[in-house]
């Protein structure tokens, strides 16, 4: 039994991987060059597992698996993971073991990655995919409470309703995407329009009716008053150029992007400000002083 997997389960995560055609010729070097690339999408590490030779799954053999934790596997475990995955001998899997959100996460790069590298998706399709039916709620393991995934405003399912207490992640939103070639190209929701069902929203997301009531008192007032259902949706212009012009950053279809620390290579921004400035939008900017800290403490 691997310990590893074993332990992720029994957590509450999950094991999820995808399969690589061709991938059993793939060389030790190009194998860990993956692992370092998942790696930097939070994957804790990245399990490869290379069917050699050909023929039928059934053929299969020890000497046939290439991986350094086929020793935890047996033949009849590793070929059920190969047809779980669809793959065939001369292929690779490669998986992920982690929280759900975390593992789709490292995967989906990893999969666009691959695709990339091995040629797989032909660059001149544009393959567009309507996504709808959105989890309303995420659950942050740092707050330790559940957040909006698009925004508190966001409509749940109605038929949902019911579940925002009893199983919060079961729960849908009206919200959706217009994605291609992996794109994030539009995305919008319908917006709630009934008093009960946004201070529903807000209850859950611990919100309570005092702070709910000096926050957005306006908007739950106007709601009593017939406000009509309405929705919207937002274009990634930038986004829809570098899919047309098949780049693969944003930043390249901007006029005048921000680097990857969010500098202004322009302007210089962000830069010092002024006590006048700070003075004029009433900041006041303090510095501990970490021996009266210390001493504090």
């Amino acid at each position: 039994e691997f310990k590893v997997f074993r332990g992720v389960i029994d957590g509450g995560g999950v094991v999820r991987g995808l399969n690589v055609p061709g991938g059993a010729e793939m060389s030790r070097k190009k194998v860990d060059s993956l692992t370092t690339f998942v790696q930097q999408y939070g994957a804790k590490g990245l399990v490869s597992m290379q069917l050699r030779g050909e023929g039928e799954l059934d053929s299969l053999t020890a000497d046939d698996i290439k991986s350094p934790v086929a020793k935890f596997f047996t033949v009849e475990q590793v070929a059920s993971l190969a047809r779980l995955a669809g793959a065939k001998r001369g292929d690779m899997l490669l998986m992920v073991a982690d929280k759900e959100a975390a593992a789709n996460k490292a995967l989906d790069p990893l999969r666009r990655e691959l695709a990339s590298r091995l040629e797989l998706a032909d660059p001149d399709v544009l393959a567009f995919v309507f996504v709808t039916d959105y989890p309303l709620l995420d659950w942050s393991e740092t707050e330790e409470r559940w957040t909006a995934a698009h925004h508190p405003f966001t409509s749940p399912n109605l038929e949902d309703l019911a579940l925002m207490e009893s199983d919060p992640a079961a729960v849908r939103s009206h919200a959706y995407d217009c994605v291609c070639n992996g794109w994030e190209l539009f995305s919008g929701s319908i917006r709630i329009h009934q008093r009960e069902v946004q201070e529903a929203v807000f209850q859950r997301l611990g919100i309570s009716p005092e702070e709910a009531e000096r926050r957005f008192g306006h908007m739950l007032e106007a709601f009593e008053f017939g406000a009509p259902p309405h929705a919207g949706i937002g274009a990634g212009i930038d986004r829809l150029l570098a899919v047309l012009l098949r780049e693969s950053d944003i930043r390249e279809v901007i006029a005048f992007p921000k680097t990857k620390s969010a500098s202004d290579p322009m302007t210089g921004a962000p830069t010092a400000i002024s006590d006048e400035q700070l003075a004029e939008l009433h900041i006041a900017v303090t510095v501990a002083d970490d021996d009266a800290t210390e001493g504090d403490a």
